[in-house]
């Protein structure tokens, strides 16, 4: 397995009674859930779109938040990093890692404020899009 950075269980009033493991290392988020089944994800950090963090009042009370990830990876897609430690922090190494992971891949997203119909045609045979 690669160097892992972080790891965290997801919990339950502070405290780590949960059989989903989290895990991140230079290039790769891993969830794993189950006890008798196992079954772990992974998704390459390059392929990561977004990130959010979610603290509810109970979750600040115990010390703990969710960070919302949107992926392009099939299996994944948009999932949650439930009830960690620390969880602004772990938002920020993982943001940080994404953008170290998509220019080394060299990985450009492409967001548009408007569509193809926003634009004249000499923008659209400009390859602009």
């Amino acid at each position: 397995m690669a160097n892992i950075l972080w790891q965290d269980r997801k919990r339950y009033f502070g405290l780590p009674l949960s059989f989903t493991k989290y895990s991140l290392s230079e290039d790769r988020l891993f969830v794993e859930t189950g006890l008798l089944n196992l079954e772990q994800n992974e998704v390459r950090l390059y392929r990561i779109l977004d990130l959010q963090l979610k603290r509810s009042l109970g979750q600040r009370i115990f010390g703990v938040g969710s960070i919302i990830v949107t992926s392009s990876d099939k299996s994944l897609g948009k999932f949650e990093i439930r009830n960690v430690k620390d969880s602004a922090n772990v938002k920020e190494k993982l943001s940080t890692l994404v953008e170290q992971q998509r220019e080394a891949k060299r990985v450009v997203g492409r967001e548009f404020m408007g569509g193809a119909e926003d634009m004249d045609d000499d923008e659209l045979h400009d390859g602009v899009l």
